[in-house]
């Protein structure tokens, strides 16, 4: 952990990725994935050009050495004030800045990003080849397989091949459709249908792109048999979220080979002193605490250990002993067999 990746060990470290999403995957949910898995590659939030270059908001970029192999996810579509994001995520140490072209929400800032440019994808290429241009740091994109009443089958591969001509050699596939009109960006998750085929089709087109799918998949196993097809990466969004332990501590092994393998309890006490730091410098409990609710998911305890982080994070002075009461809760349902 803390090293800069090279282009050759991102695509490795992509073979499975936790997605990026708003209010979830911030630094401290990423430095809790990180202590369950080395290997794979965590995301931000979408932090959007605007606010850096005209908001000055770099301090959305915070993030901690040991997250590497960590991605900075940007919206916007201005090639010029994507490119000045860039050289800014490049000059704090991102391992690869990403370009948002799946998010279905309609807040427009500096007029559009996300998913809706899926309908533009000459200009996708002008706004990645400035990217490419700003730094040396690999640029990627996220993208659907079309939005609203286009032909998938149509708009995927030429949005593929015109983005790789202007420079990406990686992307992440959402295998649904947005629906930008009469849609939350929650039933965009949810509703419109998946198709994994036509992912694993472009694979066959493209051969020499590193393509991950993304998108209703909630194991390591089911991760392993896109693998197995031929797929270069999996990405996996809500599963990593809400029950974190099903998913992170066992990729290192299962997905990447390697021996390094740790339980939801150590993950527990490895946080503590971050957890201390974070409090010393002024922060609050629940900021990180919120994002371990789903450690335990589906095992004995996890009702407990919910509702006492829950129920005590946010009061004033709540800290480390209160995580060991909520884990102490765990291990008493443990020993008792309750749930």
């Amino acid at each position: 952990m803390g090293d800069q990746k090279t282009p050759q060990s991102l695509r490795q470290s992509a073979r499975l990725s936790v997605a990026p999403m708003m209010d979830w995957t911030d630094r401290h949910c990423r430095y809790l994935h990180r202590l369950m898995s080395r290997e794979t590659l965590l995301y931000t939030e979408m932090v959007t050009a605007p606010a850096l270059v005209r908001g000055g908001a770099v301090h959305l970029l915070e993030f901690n050495p040991e997250e590497h192999p960590v991605a900075l996810q940007l919206g916007g579509s201005d090639p010029v004030e994507l490119a000045k994001a860039t050289q800014i995520g490049a000059a704090l140490g991102y391992d690869e800045i990403n370009l948002n072209v799946g998010c279905p929400s309609d807040r427009v800032q500096s007029g559009t990003f996300g998913a809706v440019l899926m309908k533009t994808p000459d200009l996708v290429a002008e706004c990645v080849a400035a990217m490419i241009g700003a730094s040396s740091v690999e640029v990627t994109v996220k993208c659907r397989i079309g939005v609203d009443d286009q032909d998938a089958h149509e708009v995927l591969p030429a949005f593929l091949e015109t983005v790789r001509a202007a420079g990406v050699s990686r992307f992440t596939i959402h295998a649904r459709k947005a629906w930008l009109q009469g849609l939350s960006p929650k039933e965009n998750r949810e509703i419109p249908p998946l198709d994994y085929p036509l992912v694993l089709a472009m694979k066959s087109a493209f051969p020499d792109l590193h393509l991950s799918i993304n998108g209703g998949i909630a194991s390591l196993d089911t991760a392993q048999e896109f693998l197995d097809a031929g797929l270069d990466g999996v990405m996996i969004g809500r599963a990593a979220y809400h029950a974190p332990a099903d998913i992170l501590l066992n990729a290192d092994a299962q997905i990447y080979g390697t021996g390094h393998f740790t339980t939801a309890e150590q993950s527990v006490l490895d946080m503590l002193p971050y957890i201390e730091r974070h409090l010393a410098s002024g922060g609050r409990l629940h900021q990180i605490t919120r994002h371990m609710l789903g450690l335990f998911a589906g095992r004995p305890g996890a009702r407990m250990w919910r509702r006492t982080l829950s129920e005590g994070a946010s009061r004033p002075g709540a800290g480390p002993k209160l995580v060991l009461e909520a884990l102490a809760h765990v291990q008493t349902a443990i020993e008792h067999g309750a749930a």
